[in-house]
């Protein structure tokens, strides 16, 4: 029988990888966005490989330092929101602005 500690630490395992594999999967598409930048010189393209690293990476870096700082669950929460309403925001500004 797996003991509750030991179920506990694989449940938070198995969410930091996914976490982490989300994070990377959305850098890997923040950064072909970035090459479009580049290529075309599209202020559209560098607005959305921003929101695009920020919805992902920048969510899972917020988390994690949070976390890291012992900060309660409202607290991760919350930082997680507000980063995540900012990568809406960067990605609505390349859509309908820039």
């Amino acid at each position: 029988m797996i003991s509750v500690d030991l179920l506990t630490i694989e449940l938070l395992s198995v969410a930091l990888v996914a976490r982490s594999v989300t994070a990377v999967a959305g850098l890997f598409v923040a950064t072909l966005a970035y090459r479009g930048y580049r290529r075309n010189d599209s202020t559209k393209m560098r607005a959305l490989a921003v929101g695009i690293g920020l919805l992902t990476a920048g969510v899972y870096v917020a988390v994690v330092l949070a976390d890291l700082t012992g900060a309660g669950s409202g607290i991760v929460l919350l930082v997680r929101g507000l980063v995540t309403v900012a990568g809406l925001c960067v990605v609505l500004y390349a859509m309908v602005a820039a």
